[in-house]
């Protein structure tokens, strides 16, 4: 009897031949593994216009988040990392249709929320107190559940271990089912990893998210463009598309858009201003020294040619040179990863909410990479060490409840008192 190919399961009149997905490989495309470079790509303008409009269409939405403020862009990542999540849990279910276990996908979004609580419980832990000082039956309620945050975290993820020890019942389907927890966790790493040093970037002011963000946008338009037009040299065997003209071409416009880009977004408040609670109030604060404008006098064989005698530079832009440097060499090696992540699972896209782009993993492989560097690159070159009364008072103001606040307020004026008779 005549077998299938792949299943060795009787080939049947009445068998249902499976429909490709469109975010597999077409099998022409596999035979070549996609050698085929963009210049040369007979539907090249169709595919163009489609991811013009959407582009348009995500920086339109963008642009009004922003506007919305902090809350708004941490609830964006949010939902971002749900549709994240679902398209990669999705890729590993879709390669074992036949051996999916029923309820472990339910145990995959359980292990994902108890993961966003413990995440964003810290940093809740670090804003909240702040939005509820006025309200003391609030303050005590949120103090509590920062006090038992971890705990309560710490036991949802048991509550998901042991519920997966629960289902392993069949022998044959052990190795699976460990794969498919050790997948879940990957999946769990890669996601947050990221998004939590995103949301830090955040409150740290919306500029510190939006231009990293940005740039690598900006890269990825450029070297698109760059290769549409002139590419010629393929640049790397995991992404056959990708060519030295727009490596190259895509590195010089995203180091000068980043020096340009950040002067502009310097200049308002509403982006350049920490947040120090979850309010969603307009924000008003001093300038730090970072975007107040510092004069370089040009030189005096350039009177003729420019109606200036100096130029103005935000010590912010040195900086934003060196976030566009990373944004353009090294960014780029998170795309590259996922190129040869998808050609491992025979893919060409990790999903297909977004027309002309594929899904949102597609579009974050580069911005995961660019997140935690920006985290890093803020923390150890921009942000001050130096200890200030505000950083102690802010400090205060969030691990103190008001009894303890006015107790210290006293013993400070005994110690004061103290010393001023002492003096005197």
């Amino acid at each position: 009897m005549q077998r299938g190919h792949d299943t060795g399961s009787p080939v049947t009149p009445g068998r249902i031949r499976l429909r490709r997905r469109s975010n597999e490989f077409p099998p022409e495309i596999n035979r070549s593994n996609g050698s085929q470079l963009l210049v040369d790509d007979q539907h090249k303008y169709k595919s163009m216009w489609i991811r013009a409009y959407s582009s348009l269409w995500m920086l339109g939405s963008l642009s009004i988040i922003i506007y919305l403020g902090h809350l708004y862009i941490w609830l964006m990542v949010v939902i971002i990392q749900i549709f994240m999540a679902s398209e990669l849990f999705n890729l590993r279910s879709r390669a074992h249709e036949n051996r999916r276990r029923p309820g472990f996908r339910l145990l995959n979004w359980h292990f994902f929320f108890t993961a966003m609580l413990f995440v964003y419980g810290r940093i809740l832990s670090q804003q909240l107190v702040n939005t509820v000082t006025s309200d003391k039956f609030f303050y005590r309620l949120v103090s509590s559940l920062i006090k038992y945050q971890m705990f309560i975290c710490y036991f949802l993820y048991i509550a998901g271990f042991m519920w997966f020890i629960v289902t392993l019942k069949k022998k044959k389907m052990y190795k699976y089912q460990f794969g498919q927890f050790a997948w879940t966790h990957m999946i769990l790493i890669v996601v947050f990893t990221q998004s939590s040093f995103t949301v830090a970037n955040i409150f740290e002011g919306i500029f510190w998210f939006l231009l990293p963000a940005s740039l690598i946008a900006i890269n990825d338009v450029a070297a698109y463009f760059f290769g549409f037009f002139f590419g010629r040299t393929p640049l790397i065997k995991l992404s056959p598309k990708k060519t030295w003209e727009g490596f190259i071409g895509a590195s010089i416009a995203t180091m000068i858009a980043a020096f340009f880009f950040a002067n502009i977004l310097g200049s308002f408040q509403w982006l350049t201003c920490p947040r120090k609670d979850l309010s969603t109030g307009w924000l008003h604060c001093d300038p730090d020294p970072l975007f107040k404008p510092e004069y370089y006098p040009l030189p005096e064989r350039f009177y003729n040619w420019f109606p200036w005698k100096e130029v103005s530079v935000l010590p912010v832009q040195w900086h934003a040179l060196c976030l566009g440097l990373f944004a353009s060499i090294i960014a780029p090696f998170g795309g590259f990863f996922a190129s040869g992540f998808k050609r491992a699972f025979k893919i060409k896209d990790f999903g297909d909410s977004i027309p002309g782009h594929g899904g949102f993993t597609d579009r974050m492989d580069c911005q995961m990479v660019m997140a935690v560097f920006a985290y890093i690159y803020l923390q150890s070159f921009v942000v001050a060490r130096d200890y200030s009364v505000e950083m102690f008072l802010d400090q205060i103001a969030r691990n103190l409840s008001p009894e303890e606040q006015q107790d210290l307020y006293i013993k400070l004026g005994q110690i004061f008192q103290h010393r001023h008779f002492s003096q005197s």
